[in-house]
């Protein structure tokens, strides 16, 4: 993780910083990452955190014919119908494949949040898939991603300095 900060700390400086000024986050995964995505909505909300509830769901729970939006038409509908019910703004954290059909909708904003697997894109963070602690380094960057989180929220780290 040390060689890859660089990369790191602009991301999660833009992610937390959406979500402070009120933007509502969007969980968008591949399949074999479901369970990530689980993971994330389960903890990120935890009440033993003691912090503010935060705006996080998941994409595909918020509209179940997400698999059906691939051409530019309906991406169109689909994004204005997040701008109408997220007034305040959102952004999607999309962890997966950078070829999935799901990556057409989360690259159209570069301040998404993209772990992207096996494909560098700006303004996203590159993993590979086939990395044996790919789980492992999931679950660790999440934690850095949470502790960030709190840290800012609580006063602890200004995301300015």
């Amino acid at each position: 993780m040390e060689e890859h900060r660089f990369a790191w700390a602009p991301l999660v400086n833009s992610a937390v910083a959406q979500v402070l000024e009120g933007k509502t986050v969007l969980v968008m995964t591949d399949e074999p990452r479901q369970w990530f995505a689980q993971y994330i909505l389960h903890k990120v909300n935890d009440f033993e955190k003691h912090r503010p509830l935060l705006p996080f769901y998941s994409l595909e729970g918020c509209f179940l014919n997400l698999h059906t939006v691939k051409d530019k038409e309906k991406i169109q509908l689909f994004e204005d119908m997040l701008d109408l019910s997220y007034p305040n703004g959102y952004l999607i954290w999309y962890i997966g494949k950078g070829d999935h059909a799901a990556t057409k909708i989360a690259y159209r904003n570069e301040d998404n949040f993209l772990w992207l697997m096996d494909e560098e894109a700006q303004n996203s963070f590159y993993l590979r898939s086939g990395d044996p602690l790919l789980d492992i380094k999931l679950l660790q960057l999440y934690r850095l991603f949470d502790e960030t989180l709190s840290a800012v929220l609580f006063g602890e780290l200004d995301l300015d300095s």
